[in-house]
């Protein structure tokens, strides 16, 4: 969420200062739309993958496991529902997500030039939602998975720094433009620490936690995801102002054959996240067929290979499109003495661009 709002940021920030707010709140209409068509499409197939896959191995638990049992009860307002994202199952309530926060940041684009004003507005959002306990409600009684009234802070806060890449001048920017403090770095560094400690402890060892007082453990337990609880925010922050400061902007490795898988699918995050939901069903499958971890190691290397062949395969296609020529290591292009997979695009895409 942190890197959409960077890269919406980026993207829709250029357009807002080229072409005005009208532009840019089209533009991200659109890409909301484009957004609402892919979460459609894949909730057709992967709700036919999981109701094929239920029938032939006739365990219906697949059903109950990825909420999808309403969906046989009551198919025709199963779809209705979807149609208004009231009826998310699991793996497909992240798209409808990005669908309100494409939607709100049309709404504030123009506050990307006050950024005081906007990250108070978030804040106070935020802080209602948590208060309040609001969430949008679903078909199906529960609220949104991923509330947006609650992660659209994080998302604001990263369409800022992306917009501030833009105008160094204006605060805040970009984690580099937020001074190096080595007590602020500490203090980021043993948060992490604490809070990569108490995560295995509790999954490897919850017995160890029973000595902490109650209120601790009680503060533990109520770390949600679906609000996006504060101890989850300050750790994204936390881990973003380190590496922020760590890892050099123009760091070779960024640029280096290991790195290119990574980036082009990372270019691409819309295909990649639609493939990726398709093939980790398959995978389980094929981990629920097979034992060993030599399964476990071919379902994930083919799983990173048919993402990278998809994320090569969009930025040809994109390339094409637009009637450019292919980078060497894309089908289509015929270069001699290339790498043999280059990264097509420059520019960072996530599901906000």
């Amino acid at each position: 969420v942190l890197l959409a709002g960077y890269a919406g940021g980026l993207a829709y920030g250029a357009a807002l200062d080229r072409k005005g707010w009208s532009f840019g709140a089209a533009a991200l209409l659109r890409r909301a739309g484009t957004l609402y068509i892919a979460h459609i499409f894949l909730f057709v197939v992967v709700t036919a993958q999981v109701g094929y896959s239920a029938a032939a191995l006739d365990s219906t638990a697949y059903l109950d496991e990825l909420n999808l049992d309403a969906f046989g009860e009551q198919p025709y307002q199963a779809l209705l529902q979807a149609l208004m994202l009231r009826f998310q199952p699991a793996f497909l309530d992240i798209l409808p997500l990005y669908i309100v926060l494409m939607l709100l940041l049309a709404l504030a684009l123009p506050l990307l030039r006050r950024p005081v004003l906007l990250l108070a507005l978030s804040f106070a959002v935020y802080a209602l939602v948590r208060l309040l306990d609001f969430n949008l409600t679903t078909w199906t009684g529960a609220g949104w998975f991923f509330n947006p009234l609650a992660w659209q802070l994080l998302f604001f806060i990263g369409c800022l720094l992306g917009y501030s890449r833009r105008h160094p001048g204006q605060a805040p920017a970009d984690p580099r433009s937020v001074p190096f403090h080595a007590a602020l770095a500490t203090l980021c560094a043993a948060f992490l620490l604490l809070a990569f400690a108490a995560i295995m402890l509790a999954w490897y060892r919850p017995d160890a936690l029973a000595p902490l007082p109650e209120v601790v453990a009680s503060v533990l337990a109520s770390v949600d995801k679906s609000g996006e609880h504060p101890l989850r925010l300050i750790s994204i922050l936390a881990l973003a102002y380190l590496l922020g400061h760590w890892i050099p902007r123009d760091a070779a490795w960024l640029r280096g054959h290991a790195a290119a898988p990574l980036l082009l699918m990372g270019q691409h995050g819309l295909p990649i996240f639609c493939a990726g939901i398709f093939l980790s069903f398959l995978g389980r499958l094929a981990l629920e067929q097979w034992e060993g971890w030599g399964i476990q190691a071919a379902v994930n290397l083919a799983g990173f290979a048919a993402m990278v062949g998809i994320g090569a395969m969009a930025a040809w296609y994109r390339l094409r499109d637009r009637g450019e020529p292919a980078p060497a290591g894309i089908p289509g292009n015929q270069a001699q003495g290339s790498s043999a997979l280059s990264v097509p695009v420059p520019v960072s895409k996530t599901l906000a661009e």
